[in-house]
């Protein structure tokens, strides 16, 4: 059971999303909080597994409240939930130690997936979420392999290096398996790796990625 906590300042909202989590197996909504300082109080309280956790708040908003939930209980993971898909808020939650980001335009089938993906230890970011950070520049080194990379390389890549399967690459962006293998493989090759690893390894090299991110 997934124990988790939800946090949203509009009250429409959270109840929506808790009433429609309560309705899952496997999941177990333990408390809902209004505010970044309601959410660490609450994470004290209950231990959950997972965070579902707003952005823009009054208080201390959804970036300090992560900082704040992790450091009260490190083992919880934080999926930020946000109308945001342009940077820098992305990066900013991932830094500080968000395990995901999912904007509400995600249906229900895509938030459950990330749920489960980040409570047993590994990463999701959305597609859309995927495409804004591709088309930022990454580093202040110019020098950079991943500045030959073209939009959607560095989206597929990204969606890679979060831990998404090519299977749901395929899905999320409409391309078929193939075509995304064929993106893979061109990454491989201009960026002279084997396989996702060092992929990730590259990106963590050169800034793309915090080491704590790819975790």
């Amino acid at each position: 059971m997934i124990r988790v906590i939800v946090v949203d300042d509009h009250q429409l909202v959270r109840t929506g999303t808790r009433r429609l989590l309560e309705d899952c197996r496997g999941i177990e909504v333990v408390a809902d909080a209004g505010s970044g300082e309601q959410a660490v109080e609450l994470v004290r309280q209950h231990l959950p597994d997972v965070v579902l956790m707003d952005i823009q708040m009054p208080g201390i908003g959804g970036l300090e409240a992560t900082r704040r939930c992790l450091r009260a209980h490190p083992e919880v993971k934080v999926l930020a939930v946000t109308i945001y898909d342009d940077e820098p808020y992305p990066s900013k939650l991932l830094r500080v130690g968000a395990a995901g980001y999912l904007t509400k335009r995600a249906d229900l089938d895509e938030m459950l997936l990330a749920i489960r993906k980040i409570a047993v230890g590994q990463r999701y970011i959305s597609a859309e979420i995927a495409q804004q950070m591709a088309l930022r520049p990454y580093s202040e080194d110019q020098n950079s392999p991943f500045e030959q990379l073209s939009a959607r390389e560095m989206q597929i890549s990204l969606m890679v290096i979060m831990g998404h399967r090519v299977q749901e690459i395929s899905e999320k962006l409409s391309l078929s398996p193939k075509t995304v293998n064929s993106y893979r493989y061109r990454v491989f090759e201009k960026l002279h790796v084997r396989n996702d690893v060092g992929l990730t390894r590259m990106a963590i090299k050169h800034g793309i990625i915090d080491a704590e991110i790819a975790a």
